[in-house]
């Protein structure tokens, strides 16, 4: 009896786990999106993508999910030392998305910028 309340209890915690939306860190809040691309004063540390996963939750593309993945970003933008984002964008939807609620995703190149 203890062992079935042990895996209900595990398969709860499981799925709240992973319907759970990204949260912004207090360094992620310092980092900004940006249309235009950033001076020569700014140095370019690479890409990066943010994620959301949409599995458990069955929230494929809505604005909630899509908001966890641009905290993702922001978050793994600073973790790098950036503080800038520039050309953020969400790669196009897939045949597996109209089916399935797929990870929502949200790509950006980082810059640092005085």
């Amino acid at each position: 009896m203890r062992i079935k309340m042990l895996m209900g209890l595990s398969a709860i915690a499981l799925l709240a786990g992973c319907s759970t939306t990204h949260q912004l860190d207090a360094a992620g809040q310092q980092v900004k999106f940006t249309d235009d691309k950033p001076g020569a004063n700014c140095q370019l540390l690479g890409q990066v993508t943010g994620a959301q996963s949409n599995w458990f939750s069955g929230t494929g593309g809505d604005g909630s999910s899509m908001r966890g993945a641009a905290n993702d970003l922001r978050n793994k933008a600073a973790a790098m030392g950036g503080n800038t984002i520039y050309g953020a964008n969400s790669p196009s939807q897939n045949f597996l998305s109209s089916f399935a609620p797929v990870d929502s995703k949200m790509v950006g190149q980082v810059y640092k910028c005085p």
